[in-house]
């Protein structure tokens, strides 16, 4: 045997031994990756949008140690997050540890994302097996060299107890400020990474608000980097931004992307030939191992992203007015809302005073909730009425005198919520919904409510938080208790005023009510170093007319979404929904 023969031979031997060369996570991703049916319409191999590219790139580059991303909806990050979890589970075994907002959020992610992901891919098949060990448990994985955990926000303890190589933060502007008194829980997660020279961590969130977004605040410590798409027309680079989506009046559909430099429009049809030639762009190139990255649903190539789509749910969410307006620029824009929470002018209200009353009801008024606030020696009663497009006039705000440990005051507001309205094209309306303040006497609030349940008229207690919903349940059996995310719908209120297309005021009311319209202001405290904003009461006002108001607004929660029955019953053509009254016939003795 020649010595040539011995060389090529050898060569050969080496060549097998030899590491295969390292992909970038983009291209493992693309052929390793495989998605169900059950989570994708097009099932079988994950393709990478263009964008997606280069965050699942850094996500995998060991001399990056943190990746942001500041993200609308519909762009197809959960799919990324999952296929980067494989790629630590395989390719760079350690500790992950992912932390999301709630435990049913980890639950979720874990049973209908990864799990399928993982089976139906033939490499990530093995790495989430029942474990011999039986060290598994519902959120927990281990795996050779490794382990996957996934933890709620709001468990302090559970982030305590573990380390993490490589950390995953999602949608960290849905997580509480501080977690059970102990901290923010970012920084909690982020101090488990510690022990490691060699971390990754990757926080990705839709955004919430400006001045308080976690996210938002990541992403400027970030390179700061924007994805850019070229005109077709001058061939210019730029941001797909919202100002530059422009459509004729009352058509969406001729939604059409106009270039900043040239001017040129370009209709959705050509909208994917420019984002496959997109590029990203750090903004900040200065900034060294962490990359961010901010992207919107303009880009997405989904069937319900395209402009004209976007167009008409922008164009229906002005019409729902600040609240669905919000859920438009954070979910489909990837952007902050801009709250403006500093005092009413009381200029304001002069222009969205009608004359209207209880007994002059406007014509597009189809329903009606009542907000009652519970003080010492009075209850104070808003009535406002609700029109097909959830837009709201306020009709009046009365005071019962009497306390509630008068049994008077409680038969007074009874006789107060039975009221009949006759509306002004031939329907009587009555009250569909109301919240009573719990406040300190919830013994009597409760005996008043629990009988009228099925009237809708119903005992509430108001909680902060920004993040609450509108209303949700107590878990209390004994009565049915309304739980009032008060602070979002008083920064609602102060929306509609400001903005003055979605709220009208009776002009009988008084000068003292609007006072208390304007009893708080919104202004930002520190919790544990990160930003919080909290409602103030100002010095020297009153602020029930506020308080009545708030829950008059969440009762509308207790109606359907759509309210062209009512539209039916305003117009005398249909009936009030029936209310179920126990019979005593059975009690009697």
């Amino acid at each position: 045997m020649t010595d040539k023969t011995l060389a090529e031979i050898r060569k050969r031997a080496l060549a097998v031994l030899r590491p295969p060369e390292k992909l970038p996570l983009s291209e493992w991703v693309e052929e390793t990756v495989r998605l169900p049916s059950s989570i994708a319409a097009t099932p079988g191999r994950l393709i990478l949008w263009p964008y997606q590219r280069e965050i699942a790139d850094s996500i995998g580059d060991p001399t990056v140690e943190r990746v942001s991303v500041l993200k609308s909806a519909r762009i197809g990050y959960t799919q990324l997050l999952v296929a980067a979890i494989g790629h630590y589970a395989v390719n760079d075994p350690g500790p992950v540890l992912v932390v999301l907002p709630a435990e049913a959020d980890c639950k979720h992610l874990l049973t209908s994302s990864i799990e399928p992901t993982f089976k139906e891919s033939p490499t990530l098949r093995q790495a989430l097996e029942a474990n011999s060990t039986g060290r598994d448990t519902m959120l927990s994985r281990f795996f050779p060299g490794g382990s996957l955990s996934l933890v709620s926000a709001t468990s302090p303890r559970n982030l305590r107890a573990k380390t993490a190589r490589v950390l995953f933060l999602d949608e960290v502007d849905g997580m509480e400020v501080d977690s059970r008194g102990e901290g923010d829980p970012v920084q909690l997660a982020e101090k488990r990474t510690l022990s490691y020279s060699n971390r990754k961590i990757v926080l990705g969130s839709t955004p919430v608000d400006e001045e308080t977004s976690r996210v938002c605040a990541a992403y400027e410590r970030s390179d700061k980097r924007v994805y850019e798409c070229p005109c077709p027309q001058c061939g210019e680079h730029h941001e797909i931004q919202w100002k530059d989506i422009h459509w004729e009046t009352d058509k969406p559909e001729t939604a059409s992307w106009a270039c900043p430099s040239c001017g040129a429009l370009t209709e959705d049809s050509g909208k994917a030939a420019m984002v496959r030639a997109g590029r990203w762009r750090a903004t900040k190139s200065e900034v060294e191992g962490h990359h961010g990255y901010r992207i919107n649903s303009l880009v997405s190539l989904l069937p319900n992203a395209s402009w004209p789509k976007l167009a008409a749910e922008f164009i229906e969410a002005k019409r729902g007015g600040p609240t669905t307006l919000k859920v438009f620029v954070n979910t489909v824009l990837g952007e902050p809302w801009r709250a403006d929470g500093e005092d009413l002018d009381p200029a304001a209200f002069t222009r969205l005073k009608r004359p209207m009353s209880a007994t002059e009801l406007p014509e597009d008024v189809v329903a009606l909730t009542s907000g009652v606030d519970c003080q010492s020696d009075r209850l104070e009663v808003s009535l406002i009425g609700w029109t097909v497009g959830n837009h709201l006039r306020v009709l009046e705000h009365q005071i019962i005198w009497g306390g509630p440990l008068e049994p008077q005051t409680w038969i007074d507001l009874e006789s107060h919520l039975s009221r009949q309205c006759f509306h002004p094209l031939g329907g009587v309306l009555r009250l569909n919904a109301a919240i009573v303040d719990s406040g300190n006497w919830a013994d009597q609030i409760y005996d008043f409510c629990r009988p009228r349940t099925s009237r809708r008229i119903i005992a509430g207690k108001g909680l902060s938080g920004f993040n609450r919903p509108a209303l949700a349940w107590g878990q209390s059996r004994k009565t049915r208790l309304a739980q009032i995310g008060v602070d979002a719908l008083k920064l609602q209120v102060h929306e509609r005023i400001k903005r003055g297309e979605t709220v009208y005021f009776s002009d009988a009311l008084v000068a003292d009510y609007f006072d208390q319209l304007r009893a708080e202001r919104l202004v930002t405290r520190y919790s544990h170093g990160h930003p919080t904003r909290v409602w103030e009461l100002v010095s020297g006002r009153r602020n029930e007319a506020l308080d009545c108001l708030v829950y008059a607004i969440a009762a509308r929660q207790l109606l359907p979404a759509d309210l062209s029955h009512h539209a039916a019953v305003s117009r005398g053509q249909g009936l009030q929904p029936k209310t179920l009254v126990k019979s005593r016939w059975l009690s009697q003795t």
